[in-house]
């Protein structure tokens, strides 16, 4: 099966190349042609769609981890603090120590959300122009085909 943008190119080519009737600016196309071109596009934007969603999913995952890990390393810092308060000078250290494991957990955290929400943002970007822009086509050629059907009645 095709992909949106060999189908739109497909259907871009079949237009453009279409044999002109006599004294007209109208072409006549294959109309089982077309409309079998029309059903794939029909097809394969769900599955388009589909990717966007799995992406989207793919990064709430990536979120949802990154929240785990920095709760487990949350807890280890807790853990680790508890079992260095003995002494003032130990306990001063382990509280450092914590603070530091924390904030080190937090920055990485962090910076796990903005990477993964620029990865979903750039992909789902990508996904959002090329399905515009398959759109766009499949408008411009079935207006197309509109005109023709209605200069020929």
């Amino acid at each position: 099966m095709a992909t949106v943008e060999e189908l739109v190119n497909s259907l871009y080519e079949m237009v453009q190349d279409a044999g002109a009737v006599p004294f007209t600016d109208k072409c006549m196309l294959e109309r089982d042609r077309v409309l079998d071109m029309l059903d794939e596009l029909r097809v394969s934007l769900p599955a388009d769609l589909k990717m966007a969603q799995d992406i989207v999913e793919k990064r709430n995952e990536l979120l949802t981890a990154g929240k785990r890990e920095a709760d487990a390393l949350k807890q280890q810092a807790e853990d680790a603090a508890r079992t260095l308060i003995s002494e003032t000078e130990v306990m001063k250290a382990a509280q450092a120590k914590a603070k530091e494991i924390l904030t080190n957990a937090e920055i990485q955290a962090r910076e796990l959300r903005k990477v993964a929400n620029e990865y979903c943002d750039d992909t789902l970007k990508r996904t959002e122009e090329s399905v515009a822009l398959g759109l766009a086509e499949v408008q411009k050629a079935r207006q197309r085909f509109k005109d023709i059907a209605s200069q020929t009645l």
